[in-house]
């Protein structure tokens, strides 16, 4: 990819970044053979390089700013940790959530995240106006296990505050060994209260792509996230799929981060006709420039599945599809990530990586959709219970109990036909009946109250409900849309 003349190496990325550091996911990236180059620069740049280098008084100013640190501070400090901070300055300075610097122990877990094996809570963040917010759980993950959604707010850690800390500081407070125990506290769109989550820390799935084929003949293909393998992964799914005589497809990207770059293009083009633009990335004078596809488009007719989740590569496949393969997008507007990073490590020369906004990726036809998102052809909300926070009861809820639990207590039972006539939070006679009916169902003892052990069997409950295909509305819907061609 050429911008302005010098050739771009290393990681061209479009993703959420630092999630990386949380869940070790990847990053959408275009790899290079040398994927740890600095650009080559251009033929004037060469001529002008002292331009880009610190003048003798700045570098005066850092070396006697180093040196005041070194002899005059109260405490001894590592030298590296200076260097380390004064790059982290700068990159902060930019105020882009999606230029970062990271050292070199969080640099290597970045790295091996491309390769698709991490361990963590499986959540992808960035940070927006000082706020840890999620942009998507990855499927399958401790953190979709939760219940932790798009847009969620992390404000603690087992009590350690996330507020005010940059993006590596909180990320390492989130991160730890497999196993091990992470209590988040959650600030939630429509909750008045934060709600507490607890998550068990383990090795993230690395598979990415998971095929079936319905009894109606609708293919369905789950897209996970866009690692290095997810291509020849999703052209194996694909060709079972079609071998079987498929008559629709079904491409969901609900809760998809992102991923690597030529993966998202190479599946792209498998339902573009050659020669048709895939995406565009236009530099900071308004250059633009296209990738087009050398595939060939598909008779049977297509629908992207996505919701808040979906981000960055998931969005410029369904943009791709929508504006060029006549693609329906249904479910929710997506999460609005258009802009184009790319990493540096060899320049640095300590294993630590700079990641830095270069650019901003357009649709085919031109489309921006940073921070606003892809809204679907077909709107669909997902039931309650998808979202519904998940219960951390610290004592019994009973009758008058008032607040956000009792509040996801009715909207469980609600949603699994136990009619507590309310969701507003008061724990009333009527929500105590519902609870009652519940417990008699489940061999609980029916006291009306959710203790520790009722709570358990309800949340349960609502887990086997969710993982229920036929209570996918979102799901139905995009099969509807492929039937009704």
């Amino acid at each position: 990819m050429h911008f302005k003349g010098r050739t771009v190496f290393a990681f061209v990325m479009l993703t959420m970044i630092a999630s990386v550091l949380v869940t070790l996911t990847i990053a959408d990236q275009m790899i290079k053979p040398d994927n740890h180059s600095v650009p080559a620069l251009s033929a004037a740049a060469a001529e002008e390089g002292e331009r880009f280098r610190l003048k003798e008084e700045e570098l005066t100013k850092l070396n006697a700013v180093l040196e005041l640190i070194e002899t005059k501070y109260y405490q001894k400090v590592d030298r590296h940790e200076l260097l380390d901070g004064a790059v982290s300055g700068m990159m902060s300075s930019l105020d882009d959530p999606y230029s970062v610097y990271m050292e070199k122990d969080v640099a290597q877990h970045f790295s091996e995240s491309i390769e698709g094996s991490f361990t963590g809570i499986g959540a992808e963040v960035t940070l927006e106006n000082g706020r840890i917010v999620v942009v998507s759980p990855i499927k399958g993950s401790p953190a979709e296990r939760s219940g932790l959604l798009a847009k969620d707010v992390l404000l603690s850690v087992n009590g350690d505050k996330l507020d005010g800390l940059n993006l590596q500081d909180a990320v390492s407070k989130i991160r730890g060994p497999k196993g091990t125990k992470a209590k988040i506290q959650v600030q939630r769109a429509g909750f008045s209260e934060p709600i507490q989550l607890v998550l068990i820390r383990d090795d993230i799935d690395v598979e990415t792509v998971y095929g079936s084929l319905r009894p109606d003949g609708t293919g369905i293909i789950e897209i996970r996230q866009f690692s290095l393998h997810t291509a020849e992964r999703f052209k194996q799914e694909l060709a079972k799929l079609e071998e079987q005589g498929m008559k629709g497809l079904v491409l969901d990207v609900r809760n998809n981060p992102g991923g690597v770059l030529p993966v998202v293009v190479e599946i792209a083009q498998t339902f573009l006709p050659k020669g048709a633009t895939v995406v565009q990335v236009e530099d900071r004078e308004g250059n633009r420039e296209k990738t087009l596809s050398e595939g060939q488009s598909k008779a049977y007719p297509i629908a992207v599945l996505m919701n808040n989740g979906s981000a960055s590569a998931s969005e410029i496949l369904a943009g791709a599809l929508q504006e060029g393969a006549g693609a329906k997008l249904v479910g929710e507007t997506s999460f609005g990530k258009g802009t184009v990073q790319v990493s540096y490590n060899k320049a640095l020369g300590d294993g630590s990586l700079l990641k830095m906004t270069i650019a901003k990726w357009l649709t085919p036809k031109g489309n921006w959709i940073h921070e606003n998102g892809i809204k679907p052809d077909i709107t669909v909300q997902p039931p309650g219970l998808y979202t519904v926070a998940r219960l951390a009861l610290a004592e019994t809820l009973k009758q008058d109990t008032l607040g956000e639990q009792v509040r996801s207590v009715q909207i469980m039972l609600r949603g699994l036909g136990y009619d507590p006539k309310r969701d507003d939070g008061y724990f009333g006679a009527e929500t105590a009946a519902a609870v009652k009916k519940f417990q008699s169902e489940h061999s609980l003892p029916a006291t009306g109250q959710v203790d520790k052990q009722t709570g358990e069997v309800l949340e349960k409950a609502v887990v086997k409900w969710i993982q229920d295909e036929k209570n996918d509305t979102q799901l139905h819907e995009a099969i509807k849309a492929v039937s009704r061609k």
